[in-house]
């Protein structure tokens, strides 16, 4: 065969590739799996930490500071409370939770991408919360609202995240008081996914809320989740005046809480997994019970995102095995409560997208797979312990979520998938290359990473001898430039930002 002639078998492959990537896009909404769950904890070791759980809220108890309102709302519901110190009878949260669905759809503009939450479901989401940002070509630097906005539009482009998420990055270069109307336009513009709302102050939560509802209609939002929200715990056993006031807007208008401690064992926590599972328990069924009086009914999900540290220097550690332990327990106590679980991701400690990142966020991810997570934040992107968003990770990891969609099927046992008329044609000795079985299913029978490089050394050599992070790096800066908005209605849109620009004007510009 010639030269031009292999290039051009080449150029035909590629595009063959190109038209497989881009018409499989449109996957299921969300993973609801095939697989049994992985389960380490037994029912009589469940019912030992739900038992030192009980202990602990009656006999220790739980902080809720600088808010009386809370302190009074738990004094009326028959709590102990002293202080800011509240102490629960045994079995009351609950019981109290038990009003909680124990699944639910958060609905997105776009019907086709709205989401079940509980149940057998897991949905993916991106990384949250990182002050910083990196790609190979700038490096580390703070985040801006041009990297939020591309962000949103790698997590639309995806078919391996079902969700936009919440603070992708923290664009800095917008005041504190204001750049959360600016990231929640930037979710309801450039995506159609679902996505979450701001928690940094209560009338932050309540900006969320308004422009959820001039995009879904008030009486839609009131009856319908159309957001979902990240409430942490200050562990060990605190819950703040900023944190609790978010989550009684969010719970008063019917939208989603995720009520997540936030532990890394060793120092916010005890060292054992039994114990930071009783801690876990504990501050999870206090905020989730806390939704449910300021409004019956209101969706909430059990969270936990629990990390070890290193003993030596204290610093968080990811892709441990007590990680995979504490996440594993924390699911099976949430399904026990009857709440959807929220826990896991792609977590590393590594500085850069390389060998360390993979081999930590593998272990994570596919745990969070196994255990049967619902809800899975920090699905894509994340970077040095949280504290960075990777363009380049964002997109190794979305090629590792869409191996979990594979996993998630399990195996397939169709009539076609058990191939006997391909055993039967091929017989002994023969290959199964050519065989009618194998032309029918080539396109789809195996998951074909759009990051990895299985080509012989040369062709490596002669496509630039690029490594994965590199080769993220194209693949990021590939799809940003094929970037094409979902629509969105004209009227709608000139309606936030009508209220954008009316809020922002009402109060000056701050950084606190």
């Amino acid at each position: 065969m010639s030269d031009t002639e292999t290039r051009a078998g080449r150029r035909g492959r590629a595009a063959r590739t190109e038209r497989r990537r881009s018409s499989g896009g449109a996957s299921a909404p969300y993973i609801t799996r095939n697989i049994p769950l992985l389960d380490f904890l037994s029912d009589e070791g469940a019912e030992i930490i739900e038992a030192n759980a009980d202990r602990l809220l009656a006999e220790i108890g739980i902080e809720f500071r600088d808010d009386p309102e809370t302190l009074e709302i738990w004094r009326k519901a028959g709590a102990e409370v002293d202080g800011e110190r509240v102490r629960f009878p045994k079995g009351m949260l609950r019981e109290l939770v038990k009003t909680a669905p124990r699944t639910f759809t958060q609905h997105a503009r776009n019907p086709a991408r709205s989401v079940e939450i509980g149940g057998d479901n897991t949905i993916f989401a991106p990384v949250y919360g990182p002050p910083f940002v990196t790609d190979l070509d700038r490096g580390r630097r703070y985040g801006t609202i041009e990297d939020f906005r591309n962000f949103v539009k790698l997590a639309y482009a995806s078919p391996w995240l079902h969700h936009s998420g919440g603070t992708v990055c923290e664009p800095v270069d917008l005041p504190v008081n204001k750049r959360h109307f600016d990231m929640v336009y930037a979710h309801l513009k450039y995506s159609d996914k679902p996505f979450m709302g701001s928690v940094t102050a209560p009338e932050r939560a309540q900006d969320s809320v308004e422009m959820a509802k001039l995009v879904f209609g008030e009486d839609f939002v009131d009856q319908n989740c159309v957001m979902i929200q990240l409430i942490n715990a200050n562990s060990p056993l605190v819950f703040d005046a900023t944190m609790l006031g978010a989550l009684k807007v969010y719970a008063a208008a019917n939208q989603a809480c995720i009520v997540s401690p936030f532990i890394l064992a060793g120092a916010m926590s005890p060292v054992t997994v039994a114990g930071t599972l009783a801690q876990v328990l504990a501050e999870a069924l206090a905020g989730c019970a806390l939704t449910q009086l300021v409004r019956p009914g209101a969706p909430v999900v059990f969270g936990a995102f629990v990390s070890s540290i290193s003993m030596q220097s204290g610093a968080p550690t990811f892709g441990s095995p007590e990680g995979t332990l504490l996440l594993n327990g924390a699911a099976k106590l949430a399904r026990r409560a009857g709440l959807p679980f929220r826990s896991g991701g792609s977590f590393t400690s590594s500085k850069v997208p390389d060998a360390q990142a993979a081999q930590e966020s593998t272990q994570t991810i596919t745990a969070t797979l196994l255990a049967g997570v619902n809800f899975c934040l920090h699905a894509a992107g994340w970077l040095e312990g949280g504290l960075c968003s990777s363009y380049e990770k964002f997109v190794m990891d979305c090629d590792q979520l869409g191996m979990m969609h594979v996993l998630a099927k399990g195996i397939d046992l169709s009539e076609e998938a058990q191939a006997m008329d391909a055993l039967a044609e091929v017989g002994p000795g023969g290959h199964f290359l050519g065989a009618a079985h194998t032309q029918r299913n080539f396109e789809s029978a195996f998951f074909r990473s759009e990051i990895a490089d299985n080509n012989s050394f040369e062709q490596w050599t002669a496509d630039g001898g690029l490594d994965a992070a590199w080769r993220a790096n194209r693949k990021w800066k590939q799809t940003l430039a094929a970037y094409e908005p979902p629509s969105l209605d004209p009227a709608i849109d000139e309606a936030l930002i009508s209220f954008m620009s009316r809020r922002k004007e009402e109060f000056p510009d701050s950084n606190v």
